[in-house]
């Protein structure tokens, strides 16, 4: 009878490296594509502005309420349901000499106005200074970008350079999927999915390395075998590792998404997208690279030393 091993797999996984690596590269297309013309769906942390939050007696409609305030003179107000359907979130970018206190009272009895609309309450009104979102939009960018230069110095010294470079293809493979995932689908990006990719760097380098030592300790330890068998080797000794890991992650952060209320809503999907081409990045985007640099055992095994008879 057959029985699936699954901590003793034998897949081919290189065998679908071209098939792979070309999907990779056409997703990343569309995702820069999507980064250059549509561009990002910034929260309020960098754009600046006013956030209102108000809560309706009964289910309220976003698209009436966003014509409600365009007819008033808020044409660039966003509204949409905030964790049930009787609250709605509105967005008004930055306004001169306007304060979000005032801002807030205008649209209140803008909303009290209509049909319906009487009981409406609000809930709280917050403002960003647009100055504060433009240094949160440097400082961010700034944060992963070190991140991504310190794993580089890291790998370079900790391997080979051809799986250095392996590991940061991964990386930016990963960052990009995950923040074109967002611009595509235009989903608010704030400072909790920043901090979710910052996370996801982590992940996906920390789950590469698990693979790559693999390969570099299968590569001195075996004396036969091609380079191509010798990473599916690696990376079926550690598909239990590697699986085991994701899911579990994956779980508690799924449960994050449907119980975590909205706030954590756009941190949740970030560490979905993240595990899930993460896991796939360490199998294929990260050995592929070094294979495609034409790694070889001799690359990866010890220097050898001088021993004292071999001395003059």
């Amino acid at each position: 009878m057959w029985r699936f091993d699954f901590y003793n797999t034998h897949i081919d996984f290189l065998r679908w490296s071209k098939l792979a690596m070309g999907w990779s590269i056409a997703v990343l297309l569309i995702a820069v594509g999507s980064l250059l013309f549509r561009g990002m769906n910034l929260g309020l942390d960098f754009t600046g502005g006013t956030v209102i939050e108000v809560q309706y007696p009964n289910p309220a409609d976003p698209t009436q309420i966003r014509a409600t305030l365009a007819k008033a003179g808020f044409g660039d107000a966003q509204a949409q349901h905030f964790g049930t359907a009787r609250d709605v979130l509105i967005r008004i970018p930055p306004r001169a000499q306007t304060n979000a206190a005032t801002l807030s009272n205008d649209v209140l009895h803008t909303l009290q106005g209509v049909e319906g609309g009487a009981n409406v309450t609000l809930v709280r009104a917050e403002f960003v200074g647009p100055q504060v979102g433009q240094e949160l939009v440097e400082q961010g960018g700034l944060a992963a970008l070190g991140a991504l230069l310190g794993i580089l110095v890291y790998v370079m010294f900790r391997f080979e350079w051809r799986l250095a470079i392996g590991t940061v293809a991964a990386t930016v493979h990963d960052v990009i999927f995950t923040v074109g995932w967002f611009s595509l689908f235009q989903i608010e990006f704030d400072l909790t999915v920043l901090a979710a990719v910052l996370a996801v760097i982590g992940y996906s380098v920390n789950d590469t390395v698990v693979v790559l030592d693999r390969i570099r300790e299968n590569f001195r330890k075996r004396r036969k075998g091609t380079a191509i068998e010798i990473m599916n080797l690696s990376i079926n000794e550690t598909l239990s590792r590697t699986t085991m890991t994701s899911f579990v992650t994956l779980l508690s952060v799924i449960v994050m998404y449907f119980f975590g209320g909205t706030v954590m809503r756009g941190f949740s999907i970030a560490m979905i997208v993240g595990i899930v081409v993460g896991t796939y990045s360490s199998i294929y985007v990260a050995s592929a690279t070094a294979l495609y640099l034409g790694i070889s055992r001799e690359d990866l095994l010890p220097r050898a030393k001088e021993t004292a008879d071999e001395r003059p």
